[in-house]
């Protein structure tokens, strides 16, 4: 487990009802810079998910935070979702305000294989969580499981904070400095080839291909739908 690793657990675990609130409020999830026009925010990225995987579809939001926001989102719309975190704290928070979803989310390490067959999930989500994972078992255990875990013409939908490194800033939000795990959008996109998963192009003006924005702490990230091939 890397230091950053480490500072991040520690984090979650003492800022795990603030962090839940800053989350459903959508307080960081307006985004300040963006390489795609209809990119806007967290809430762009929700709608765009449900035009290309169906309701009813079965999903798995890895690395579902305190509150497991999107969990409960999808649920309402009546997707068959599961969410697992790291941190023991984020899901009795997920619980504390959706109770609905009790049974929906559980805690599970994300360094470590998942406890689901090959092929479960139509679509896996996983949105700035590898930053808090060390390069090394994150493309070499984390990505390679969202792929074993997804069926044949299943979408992933990743996203990270995107450079060289690491890098630290201070999070007025919190009132404390964070540390994140940086990443290079084509190791991973390489990475996930691979394993038979390809970007999803843009439609028009709808999201697809690998987009880029800044979030308003600042710090850049990539995100970009991927579909397993048939």
């Amino acid at each position: 487990m890397s230091q950053s690793a480490n500072y991040s657990e520690a984090f979650y675990r003492q800022y795990a009802q603030r962090y839940a609130e800053v989350s459903h409020n959508f307080i960081q999830s307006v985004y300040i810079r963006s390489s795609h026009p209809a990119l806007k925010g967290d809430t762009d990225l929700l709608d765009r998910l449900q035009e290309i995987v169906p309701d009813g579809s079965r999903g798995l939001d890895a690395g579902c935070g305190a509150g497991a926001r999107d969990v409960f989102y999808y649920w309402q719309k009546g997707y068959d979702i599961l969410g697992v975190d790291a941190v023991e704290e984020n899901i009795e928070e997920a619980r504390r305000l959706h109770p609905e979803i009790a049974d929906r989310v559980t805690v599970a390490d994300l360094r470590q294989p998942l406890d689901y067959p090959d092929h479960s999930f139509d679509f896996v989500m996983c949105n700035a969580v590898i930053q808090h994972i060390a390069p090394d078992i994150a493309l070499s255990v984390t990505i390679p499981e969202f792929a074993r875990l997804l069926k044949s013409g299943g979408v992933l939908q990743l996203m990270f904070k995107n450079g060289d490194g690491t890098a630290t800033i201070y999070d007025r939000d919190y009132g404390t400095d964070r540390t994140f795990q940086l990443y290079d959008a084509d190791e991973v996109i390489g990475l996930l080839a691979e394993r038979g998963l390809s970007v999803i192009p843009a439609e028009g003006d709808k999201l697809g291909g690998v987009m880029y924005f800044t979030d308003p702490k600042p710090m850049d990230h990539c995100v970009f739908f991927a579909r397993k091939e048939e």
